[in-house]
């Protein structure tokens, strides 16, 4: 924790009194996120997933507690994190090179035209988008543009890169080709992130740990999940590891059952500063080929879960 790139400390969001008196979305959270970790939160709708998020960017204030970049706390926002939204939010007058150059130039004003150029160039050719760099959003695919707004983001060399679900508008081909596009870039560069997902599967291809919240109001981190999953996992051999099943069936058994019930009776001896740090699969013998199997009615999107499913209530 000592070593930790950022630090929650005891964040609560809070609105004012109304006609049902005062909400709380979440209260007293508590995490960190060490250099080069990549971190996925997830959890139902209501929750705060996009508030905690943007408390992290400087783009609004906790209602209570604290966060820290490298020992210093936040106090609005910083090119020292930048965020990556569910829509491209490209400026449509601008190409390719030049959105990406916008934010570079912001980063190092002092810097010569040529130098930004060959800046960008680099992160552009980093995403696979050489030959698009004259093209202007319009032009572009909605993966494509996805990897203007990624390049964009890494361009400025950030501390931290926040995602807030940045795939969820795309088709599933595009989203999985994208997941291992930033599967590898944050291999490659070490790039700390953090990452507010809907889907299941897409939080055990990226995350090193996965932050579990209960429902909300009031919504808790319920307990933070570790990867075993070795860092060489593709989406095409994920389903073959042999701790995939337990890492996933986990995840399901929350978000279906246990972050509604969560709040309702509270462990005995939970403590928010401290969340269970669990690591399914890793400490019990991993289920053989035979007694495993995909079901395709398993996929999982929080945003459609409601009540568990006879495939789901048999997959336990």
């Amino acid at each position: 924790m000592n070593d930790a790139l950022i630090r929650v400390d005891g964040i609560t969001k809070r609105y004012a009194a109304g006609r049902d008196g005062a909400s709380t979305v979440f209260e007293d959270l508590h995490f960190a996120i060490e250099p080069g970790e990549f971190v996925c939160l997830i959890g139902h709708s209501g929750c705060g997933k996009t508030t905690i998020l943007n408390i992290l960017a400087g783009l609004e204030p906790a209602t209570e507690g604290y966060v820290f970049v490298g020992g210093r706390e936040i106090r609005g926002p910083s090119l020292d994190r930048a965020v990556i939204f569910q829509g491209h939010a490209l400026m449509p007058w601008l190409t390719t090179v030049g959105n990406i150059a916008f934010a570079v130039a912001s980063r190092w004003p002092k810097w010569t035209g040529s130098q930004v150029r060959s800046h960008c160039q680099e992160y552009i050719d980093l995403v696979n988008l050489s030959g698009a760099e004259k093209k202007r959003p319009a032009e572009l695919s909605g993966g494509m543009k996805q990897r203007v707004g990624i390049a964009r983001a890494l361009a400025i060399q950030p501390k931290i890169l926040l995602m807030d679900e940045p795939f969820s508008a795309l088709d599933a081909l595009t989203r999985g080709m994208l997941q291992e596009e930033v599967l590898r870039i944050c291999a490659e560069t070490r790039q700390t992130a953090f990452m507010i997902t809907h889907d299941v599967d897409e939080a055990i291809l990226l995350a090193d740990k996965i932050i579990l919240m209960t429902n909300g109001p009031g919504a808790k981190i319920a307990e933070i999940v570790v990867n075993t999953l070795p860092r060489t996992r593709t989406r095409h051999t994920l389903h073959k590891e042999p701790h995939y099943y337990p890492i996933r069936n986990h995840l399901v058994d929350f978000l279906v059952s246990r972050s509604r019930r969560f709040n309702e009776a509270l462990p005995a001896d939970y403590d928010p500063r401290h969340p269970p740090l669990v690591a399914p699969g890793r400490d019990e013998p991993p289920a053989t080929s035979g007694s495993l199997r995909h079901d395709k009615s398993m996929v999982v999107n929080v945003k459609t879960l409601k009540e568990p499913s006879a495939s789901l209530a048999s997959s336990k």
